[in-house]
């Protein structure tokens, strides 16, 4: 990391990355990452090589992550300038020009100028909240980032049908209560459902999240994975959440 590759702009920071030695600029005036982003950084299936794309991508965290993981060409795409600004600046200050691009668009226009199915996986975090006609009381960077307003879900998994080739995976997370949806939708746009994984604040409490795997023109078979917990009784990080955040404990020994 070289913090003299880039300028932080008024209200920027530059937060760690876990124990990737990278760094990712963030500011409280736009949606900074969270869990969501870090879980399916690691639950994603990656090619160790060929091409990947990160859909949604903010400000960049999870091309960021991937780059421990794989050698392969990693493409984000963020509809929003300042996030993609940042997203960019982030990928000049960890010195990844060379792994990672960064693009501002409409992921619904993309296959237009990239073409169809031309990545090996793709990767998404998208608005979890359909719109409802109720009163949004986030600003539009937050608002953008939690509601589907510049995309639904079917226009996402749309996107993502189109871009991945066949036998290429989309790994998403999303809010158990969309899962009827999700699991309809990528149906519908030749995208099927293979592994599913819930994640838990604590061991009796409802899921919060959910993490799925697809396969492009894949034939119907889906696997439930353990859940994830993500609280102990001590209220401390699980031992596994604690892995996916600083690396595997024998690693750090």
């Amino acid at each position: 990391m070289n913090i003299d590759n880039v300028i932080l702009k008024e209200s920027e920071r530059i937060d760690d990355l876990l124990t990737h030695d990278l760094g990712i600029i963030q500011s409280d005036e736009v949606f900074s990452f969270s869990m969501d982003a870090v879980l399916l950084a690691r639950f994603a299936s990656i090619p160790p090589k060929g091409r990947i794309l990160d859909l949604c991508t903010g400000n960049g965290v999870i091309p960021l992550l991937l780059t421990s993981r794989t050698k392969a060409s990693i493409e984000g795409i963020e509809i929003q300038p300042r996030l993609a600004d940042m997203a960019r600046r982030s990928v000049q200050l960890n010195e990844l020009e060379e792994s990672i691009v960064i693009r501002e668009g409409d992921l619904r226009e993309l296959y237009k100028e990239m073409g169809h199915g031309i990545y090996d996986a793709i990767t998404v975090n998208p608005p979890y909240m359909p719109m409802n006609g109720s009163d949004i009381k986030l600003n539009e960077h937050q608002a953008i980032a939690r509601h589907e307003i510049n995309c639904t879900l079917e226009e996402v998994l749309q996107a993502c049908s189109r871009l991945v080739r066949t036998g290429g995976k989309v790994n998403m997370v999303h809010k158990p209560q969309r899962l009827g949806d999700l699991i309809t939708l990528m149906r519908e746009n030749r995208l099927e459902p293979k592994r599913i994984r819930f994640v838990h604040s604590r061991a009796h409490s409802e899921a919060n999240m959910v993490l799925i795997e697809a396969l492009r023109d894949g034939k119907p078979e889906v696997r439930i994975l353990p859940p994830l917990i993500v609280y102990n009784e001590q209220n401390e990080y699980c031992q596994e959440l604690i892995d996916i955040y600083y690396g595997d404990k024998e690693k750090r020994n």
